[in-house]
């Protein structure tokens, strides 16, 4: 067995007892040498015959690379050295950015040139303890630091499970088989590998221990918990003969957005939840209302061991108007599904720029894509119609939408009626649920698709010329919704009556862990009194404007007139916002009596975060002891929590080798408003303030409202869509974000110090 010391002996250690990869030649010193005998570099150098070419100057501290501390890239290496001169000061920059102690060394080697590839190699998740092998490379700028540095900005990821019954691509194969030798030689199973793979011959540069913020998962467990979703997505991938397409896909973020609103690991109760109150039913059933393809019985997540995934053909298949005849349906659905496979970036965009869900005045131009796929003129005609159809039910005067808008006031009554009614806690949580699906969770569905609808609608009238895209954010910027009442309420209201109105609000409205508004923790400091976002302007159609919109709306046979169509984007809207808080009301409540049930019966929030809510709701019906139903369903949710928690699938899922081996894809990230700024960081949660800042956020539901009342430049998510709550909550406030860019790059966005964001130019900088 090999043991870590410094970082330069380490790599002389491994010299000639490793097959798998090449080590660099080296000389060394003492920073003690470089100070006293700042020529001894070069006499070594010239000895070793590796004076001629360029080189690099590396740091071997004493603390550095050892298996007690890592301090990777605290201090400095210059690459590409070249000259007896640059090298002398190259030498003494090193032996200075590692402090005073004479014994830390310096090491030289020969500087690699014509590098193919290079990167970092985790043998281990050091955020899950997964047993997976992670690389991140560049094979595109030739640079040996592009992703130690974070200077690159095409940096590809790939993980591999350890025990993948499948093999890794080449050449990443080269650098597995370097991992398991590293692996064997040092008995750790969490190694830090930086390699350079150069004319074919793979190099190790440097390895070091990896530091774990869980302990390392049991290898078999995962093997088995992989199998099982293999399993599972082998069976479900299948024909069905109520579903068009002839193969699944699965995804975290296609539809109603799991990523995003629960995380993708999400405890058992939120998840549970979500099902219960959206996915399993409520989905389907609004879809079906509004004209869509009838659905119901199809749940629309599946949980691959405790991790949430849409099921995108039952999505697809919703999108589809039940006016299609079956042929043209069953086309669709494949084309669907092809070319997400074939674009799997827009995951988490189906509904823009893969499905067509609804008319816009653009739709006839976009609808022609179809003819190279083999979609006839007849067949885009049939769509065209369908979705004209459609959509004209939903956005007239008496239309669908203002039905849901009134059915949203009778979950006000009826959830007080059950607060101050006589009922057990149980009881009351059974039946807060059955009304919000009823009165809260469906209207809410209804009115976010009329939203969607009513932004396809701005977004068309942009596309056609209508509408510039500045009329459109001043549009969306006039739009009055709960994220622009709650920062005028906060400057108005005294701390009492805003945390009455808005105290049911939490970050993680699905988390029962997460503090309401009203419980605390510093959400809104009330002592510094909020002046509102800056004045927009104002929108306002010109008399050639509205003369022109009427017309196309006479030309696309819309039933409405401006001022109504207007009406219908603005009301949509408001009304989806509203709906969501209002239906989050009754949530929390219910998250709230979940907690005090747990208290009855010994339990306290972090335990009951493990119990799956439909156990509560059976158990509701039954002569059961509570507190065994409870126990036991929170043994079962600890178990599923510890699998998940060290599982990692890519968020895009349809072949069973992907379950074991994958690239993380790039998102297209949803860039928000015009607006630009130029800021420091902070990522939440955090104690730090907020103020003047990029703000990043893995994944926001409407309980970061409050982040709005502290002045923030920015933000920045890792899931979302260009629908989400904070796309819209962006351009209400006029502030510049880019939303779901997906994990890959929200990592290096949270490890920058500042960022420059320019949505007007699709932009993000690291500085």
């Amino acid at each position: 067995m090999i043991t870590f010391t410094t970082k330069a002996h380490t790599l002389l250690s491994l010299t000639g007892r490793i097959s798998a990869a090449r080590i660099l030649p080296q000389i060394s010193l003492s920073a003690g040498e470089a100070r006293t005998k700042p020529r001894k570099s070069i006499d070594l150098l010239r000895e070793a015959a590796l004076l001629d070419g360029p080189l690099i100057v590396r740091s071997s501290a004493k603390n550095e690379d050892t298996a007690e501390s890592s301090n990777a890239g605290k201090f400095l290496s210059i690459p590409n050295v070249a000259g007896e001169t640059e090298l002398l000061r190259a030498v003494g920059q090193v032996a200075e950015s590692m402090g005073p102690d004479p014994e830390n060394e310096i090491f030289i080697q020969p500087f690699l040139t014509k590098v193919d590839l290079c990167g970092v190699a985790f043998t281990a998740d050091p955020s899950t303890g997964g047993n997976y092998y992670i690389i991140n490379y560049d094979d595109t700028t030739g640079s040996t630091s592009s992703v130690t540095g974070g200077t690159g900005e095409r940096l590809k990821t790939f993980y591999h499970f350890k025990a993948s019954p499948y093999p890794a691509p080449a050449p990443l194969d080269k650098v597995i088989e370097l991992c398991r030798e590293l692996e064997n030689l040092f008995h750790l199973p969490a190694l830090d590998i930086e390699f350079a793979l150069a004319d074919g011959v793979l190099y190790l540069l440097q390895v070091r221990p990896l530091a774990l913020r869980k302990p390392l998962a049991e290898l078999e467990e995962q093997r088995h918990s992989l199998a099982l979703i293999e399993k599972k997505l082998r069976s479900s991938s299948l024909p069905h003969p109520d579903l068009w397409g002839s193969k699944a896909i699965y995804g975290v973020m296609p539809d109603w957005n799991p990523a995003e609103m629960i995380g993708i690991r999400p405890r058992a109760l939120a998840l549970s939840l979500y099902k219960e109150i959206i996915t399993n039913g409520v989905w389907a059933y609004q879809r079906d209302n509004y004209g869509y393809r009838n659905m119901r019985s199809f749940p629309l997540m599946v949980d691959f061991q405790g991790l949430p995934y849409i099921d995108v053909r039952a999505s697809f298949n919703s999108f589809l108007p039940k006016s299609l005849p079956d042929a043209l349906a069953e086309k669709l659905a494949e084309y669907y599904l092809a070319q997400l496979r074939s674009r799997p970036e827009l995951h988490d965009k189906i509904k823009f720029e893969i499905a067509f869900t609804c008319y816009s005045f653009d739709l006839p131009e976009r609808v022609e894509a179809l003819k190279q796929h083999g979609f006839t003129e007849e067949e885009r005609g049939c769509l065209t119609e369908s979705l004209r159809s459609l959509t004209n039910a939903i956005i007239r005067q008496d239309g669908l939408w203002r039905k849901d808008a009134q059915k949203i006031e009778v979950l006000q009554e009826k959830r007080q009626a059950i607060l101050e009614s006589g009922m057990g806690t149980a009881e009351k949580i059974y039946w807060l649920l059955e009304y919000c699906k009823r009165y809260g969770t469906l209207p809410f569905a209804g009115l976010a698709r009329a939203g969607f609808i009513a932004v396809e609608l701005l977004r068309s009238m942009v596309a056609v010329g209508a509408l510039t895209e500045e009329e459109k954010s001043l549009y969306m910027g006039g739009v009055s919704t709960v994220g622009k009442n709650i920062v005028r309420d906060f400057s108005s209201l005294s701390p009492a009556a805003f945390l009455a109105r808005y105290g049911h609000l939490r970050p993680g409205t699905y988390d029962i862990r997460s503090p309401r508004y009203d419980h605390g923790s510093g959400y809104f400091d009330f002592a510094r009194p909020y002046s509102g976002m800056a004045e927009q302007g104002t929108f306002k159609l010109s008399l050639d404007q509205y003369a022109a919109l009427q017309h196309m709306l006479e030309e696309h046979r819309m039933v409405s007139d401006v001022l109504q169509l207007f009406g219908f984007i603005r009301g949509a809207i408001e009304g989806r916002e509203y709906a969501k808080f209002v239906f989050t009301r009754t949530l929390s409540d219910v998250l709230e009596l979940t907690a005090r049930l747990g208290r009855e019966h010994g339990l306290d929030r972090e335990e009951m975060s493990y119990v799956e809510i439909q156990r509560i709701m059976e158990a509701y019906a039954k002569a059961e002891d509570m507190g065994k139903v409870l126990r036991n369903s929170m043994k079962d949710g600890q178990a599923v929590d510890h699998t998940a928690g060290g599982l990692t699938l890519p968020p895009l899922l349809w072949e069973a080798d992907q379950i074991y081996s994958f690239f993380q894809p790039d998102g297209v990230p949803n860039f928000i408003t015009q607006e630009r700024c130029t800021a420091e960081t902070v990522l939440l949660p955090s104690e730090e303030p907020l103020e003047g800042k990029v703000v990043l956020i893995q994944g926001a539901d409407p309980g970061y409202d409050w982040i709005f009342s502290r002045h923030i430049a920015g933000f920045i998510t890792a899931y979302g869509g260009a629908n989400s709550h904070m796309a819209i909550r962006a351009a209400e406030f006029g502030i510049p974000a880019v939303i779901g860019v997906g994990e890959k790059q929200f990592a290096r966005y949270a490890a920058a110090r500042a960022l420059a964001v320019d949505c007007g130019n699709r932009t993000v900088a690291v500085l």
